[in-house]
């Protein structure tokens, strides 16, 4: 069993490193947190070249409640990614203008799942606080959610890495 934290920066190769750390597996579930808008021409290309990189023998499972599909064991899952579930929950919450906290019962389900997780979980998530800080009340609060949120995902894995500029950095 391993439970591995990929964290890094937008464009920094997290996605195609962790990937890359299930490459040996027979078969993987691939849970996508990303919910398509067609409208928006320039995520969906970059959601195909994610679906476009997976091998054909990977399962992915969209638009999922991660917490309750690691419920059910499978040989090795790859969670990509925390930023664009966060963003999701936030969304579905109207929580862009609560307290902070809001999602927390959602975040507390899903380390809860990750930490009882007990095959091959690889997880990739966005680092953030490494730039200005967000000049809006949403950004300070996503980059507020999300470094908690990452700091809990990181004890519950026995594994840690930063990937900076396509580079590994193991933490853990």
């Amino acid at each position: 069993m391993a439970r591995i934290l990929v964290l890094g920066g937008a464009r920094s190769g997290k996605s195609a490193f962790a990937e890359n750390l299930l490459a040996d597996a027979p078969s993987v579930r691939y849970l996508a947190t990303a919910v398509l808008d067609v409208t928006d021409h320039d995520f969906a290309d970059r959601i195909a070249v994610h679906r476009d990189r997976r091998p054909a023998h990977w399962t992915t499972v969209e638009n999922t409640e991660p917490a309750t599909v690691l419920t059910a064991e499978a040989p090795a899952t790859l969670l990509d990614d925390i930023g664009t579930w966060l963003t999701a929950r936030l969304d579905a919450r109207a929580a862009w203008d609560a307290p902070r906290g809001t999602v927390a019962p959602e975040c507390d389900a899903l380390v809860a799942a990750v930490a009882a997780y007990r095959q091959r979980l690889v997880i990739v998530s966005p680092e953030v606080g490494m730039g200005v800080i967000p000049a809006t009340r949403s950004g300070r609060l996503f980059r507020d959610e999300i470094g908690t949120l990452n700091q809990r995902l990181a004890q519950a894995c026995e594994e840690a890495y930063l990937i900076v500029a396509g580079l590994p950095i193991r933490l853990k």
